[in-house]
């Protein structure tokens, strides 16, 4: 149950002043649902309202005038302002008002009546002399100057809703905040001088200057700390509750060691050092929960099937789960013939499989002929029973959800035990934050590269190019290459950029044999029968729009051309290009660009050409671009913090991560009196050990 001092801030944003039916809408679109969400958003900028004169007036600027009322201007055709002529005794000033104002302007500013007028003054074109305010901000009675703020802070806006209204909410949700027990460490506070929580959201509330606003602030800390706390102790708690989940213990076995043996190539040190780690977790006792990260192209499909041969050894089943077709069937086509030379059965499993076929399969997976089995959604659907489903492995696990990942593991039986989970990723994160994404896994990072790679040659070019990038193009398909040609796709223009790929496709196949397009929006069917084509190489170009359409190998496409290459994250840049240079054959990325370049644009196309490391390319993005979404990181599960900025905040992070092991170890129930605090800071972001945190299993 939720504390009853926290009812004030968790009842509806409808409760607060002036929130009626038509701006209750406004402020869950800006905030949130409840008083809490608007309490917690902080303010964006400040104006300020310097009292001038009209000689005195600066074009561009917010400033506030007192003037006495000289003429009224009513529009002489429809559609044309209103305008008030105003005198200061150093020159005039023009009052504008557009749509709807009219009359009563006349009758609450009179001819002779002295006010107090504040707004962003302007000239207009063709008027040199004459200073003018669109819509003021303030027009009030001159005795009532005093009630323009000199210092006023700036909030969201949206239409319908402006700043100034979104202020009086905050303020007011402000009011209701109660005080609170304190939840942080004592000695961490005086050492970091962090003022009280209560504190903290009064100074967010009224910034004096530009640094008051900076995420380095230390009320802005405090609180951003506060978040970063809560999550980490949930992460934490999860983590303790899967230890004490028993599972069934798996020892390294014979056929893994034959199938290592078998391998045309020798592990890396990265490879050997992470299968080492998992082969601890499965030995233990406890359930595994471990995310393998490594590049594209790392390797981690290969430790993932010797994990599944230790099971198999163990007389235990073991189940791959893809998010797509295609990319199940490139993991099937990976490990099915190294397993079977060791006697195994491996399965692939699909929406696909129809009828007896399908039948054939689900009763060789139920009476245990079949030890591994690969697939993708399909693999947790009701009719499908597994023998003694021991370990399930997730490639690219933010693509599912959470009920998807768990109905796969629930299919385990094991009297209690809980199903070991090793989850896939080649998305790179920066360390900083892996633990903001990852807090309740292991981590293990393949960092190194199999011997024998060639690095992508990456070069930056300007759009007009494209015609002589095209000429090479011909050459290499000539010469038997094939090529990825990446559009962009932006979810706010969907439209405009997919006829933008459509018209690009249709341009490259009027000048080349043999190009296809996938898009997001084709049936998924037709999506893998083009791939397909291109794999089989009967496709020379692949015209594609998202980055999720090519998690696919094709060793002899050896070119990548991306184009607005300054439209996608790092990450994103460096994921596409590792599609090439997995075969024989040198390869290269254009990264195509509209001149002419930003400078963190320039920088962030100079990290890709420098490093091949999506880790150290990871931490550079997050350097460059700051708060925000670095790395397209929302799609890959990334915590949606109100008060932490994960780039700028990241010190914080780790010693987040540090205090919850440390509360824990001390005090597991959460009983002691900051224990009891700990709870409250957890109920008000609504961040618990059953709160659906980007799970991962």
């Amino acid at each position: 149950m939720r504390p009853e001092i926290l009812f004030p801030l968790f009842t509806s944003v409808s409760t607060l002043k002036g929130v009626g039916p038509r701006v209750a809408p406004l402020v869950e679109k800006l905030a949130g649902p409840i008083v809490r969400d608007v309490l917690f958003t902080a303010p964006t900028g400040l104006i300020r309202r310097g009292l001038t004169t009209v000689d005195q007036a600066v074009e561009g600027q917010v400033q506030t005038f007192v003037v006495t009322i000289d003429a009224h201007q009513p529009p002489h055709r429809l559609g044309y302002p209103w305008k008030i002529r105003a005198w200061d005794g150093t020159g005039f000033l023009t009052l504008i008002w557009f749509k709807g104002h009219g009359p009563h302007l006349e009758r609450q500013h009179p001819k002779g009546a002295r006010r107090a007028v504040s707004g962003k003054v302007e000239r207009p074109d063709g008027y040199a002399s004459e200073l003018q305010i669109a819509h003021p901000d303030y027009i009030v009675d001159e005795a009532k100057a005093g009630d323009i703020p000199e210092i006023e802070t700036v909030y969201p806006a949206t239409h319908g809703l402006p700043s100034r209204a979104f202020r009086k909410f905050a303020l007011e949700a402000l009011a209701r905040a109660p005080a609170l027990p304190e939840w942080q460490d004592p000695a961490w506070r005086e050492c970091e001088r962090l003022p009280g929580w209560r504190e903290a959201l009064a100074a967010l509330h009224a910034p004096a200057s530009e640094a008051d606003l900076s995420p380095l602030a230390r009320p802005r800390r405090r609180l951003a700390y506060d978040e970063l706390l809560a999550h980490q102790l949930a992460l934490a708690q999860r983590k303790a509750s899967r230890r004490a989940t028993p599972g069934p213990r798996i020892p390294a076995g014979a056929l893994s060691e034959a199938a290592e043996k078998a391998l045309p190539f020798r592990l890396t040190g990265a490879q050997i050092r992470s299968l080492s780690e998992i082969r601890g977790d499965l030995a233990s006792g406890e359930r595994m929960s471990r995310l393998l990260q490594g590049d594209v192209g790392s390797g981690k499909t290969v430790v993932a099937m010797l994990a599944m041969a230790d099971a198999v050894s163990g007389g235990f089943q073991s189940a791959l789960m893809a998010p797509t077709e295609i990319l199940a069937r490139q993991h099937f086509e990976t490990i099915a013939a190294p397993l079977e030379a060791l006697g195994l059965s491996v399965v692939l499993l699909t929406g696909r499989d129809k009828g007896a076929g399908r039948a054939a399969k689900l009763a060789g997976i139920a009476d245990g002929s079949h030890h591994v089995i690969v697939g993708t959604h399909a693999l947790f659907q009701d009719d499908v029973v597994y023998n003694n489903l021991a370990l399930t492995i997730i490639d690219e696990q933010h693509r599912f959800g959470v009920n998807e990942r768990r109905r796969l593991q629930d299919k385990g039986a094991h009297g209690g035990e809980g199903v070991h989970l090793l989850a896939m990723s080649a998305t790179p994160i920066p360390r900083t934050l892996e633990l903001t994404v990852f807090g309740d896994l292991d981590v293990s990072r393949i960092d190194e590269k199999p011997p024998g790679r060639t690095p992508v040659a990456t070069r930056a070019a300007p759009t007009p190019r494209v015609p002589e990038i095209v000429e090479r193009l011909r050459g290499a398909i000539a010469g038997g290459a094939q090529a990825f040609w990446i559009c962009p796709l932006v979810s706010e223009s969907e439209k405009v950029d997919l006829r933008a790929a459509e018209d690009r496709a249709a341009d490259l196949a009027r000048r080349l044999p043999g190009v296809g397009l996938v898009h997001g929006q084709m049936p998924p069917a037709e999506k893998d029968a083009v791939m397909q084509r291109f794999v089989d190489g009967e496709v020379s170009v692949l015209v594609a729009t998202t980055v999720v359409e090519v998690g696919v190998n094709v060793p002899n496409a050896s070119i990548m051309v991306i184009e607005h290459a300054d439209r996608f994250g790092l990450a994103q840049l460096h994921q596409l290009r590792g599609r090439v240079g997995r075969g024989a054959r040198e390869s290269s990325c254009v990264l195509l660009y509209d001149p002419p370049l930003s400078d963190v644009a320039q920088q962030r196309l100079d990290i890709l050409r420098r490093s091949d490391d999506g880790f150290e390319i990871a931490e550079k993005d997050l350097e460059l671009r700051g708060g925000g979404d670095p790395l397209g990181l929302k799609q890959s599960g990334f915590p949606a913090y109100r008060l932490a900025d994960p780039a700028a905040h990241r010190d914080l992070i780790a010693v987040a991560a540090d205090d919850a092991r440390l509360i824990l170890a001390r005090d597991p129930n959460l009983t002691s009196p900051r224990g009891q605090a700990l709870r409250m800071l957890q109920e008000l972001f609504d961040w618990k050990p059953t709160s659906p945190l980007n799970e991962a299993g």
